[in-house]
């Protein structure tokens, strides 16, 4: 069993930066991939961003490029979302899911309970 839990949320105004994280416990996750969802009011979850179990490989929405980074430290079973230059569009429930394999697939067997972004216009 997975335990995944997010941190680092809050409220922020436009133009703001957050980093959430997310720490991983149960099991070691250094030969998962990890991604990052968000789920606004509303609407349904949508995917952000993802990384390999290396860190070698990420891929983002084209909604959040050049604007968000994920990382990740295996040592420390965790993975981040550096997020830069937020928008109100960005407020969401975000999460983050533990991959069932090393590369970033489509496959998200653990998920995290979420950390609420709110951003200020």
């Amino acid at each position: 069993q997975v335990q995944l839990v997010e941190s680092g949320g809050g409220l922020v105004q436009a133009g703001g930066s957050l980093r959430l994280s997310c720490a991983a416990s149960g099991r070691t996750f250094s030969r998962n991939a990890m991604g990052w969802f968000r789920q606004a009011p509303g609407k349904e979850r949508e995917f952000v961003a993802a990384i390999s179990w290396s860190g070698g490989s990420t891929l983002y929405a084209d909604s959040v490029k050049g604007r968000f980074t994920i990382s990740r430290d295996n040592a420390k079973n965790t993975v981040y979302l550096q997020m830069n230059s937020l928008k109100p569009e960005d407020t969401a429930v975000y999460y983050c899911a533990l991959n069932r394999y090393t590369v970033v697939s489509d496959t998200y067997d653990y998920w995290g309970q979420g950390t609420q972004v709110t951003v200020a216009s």
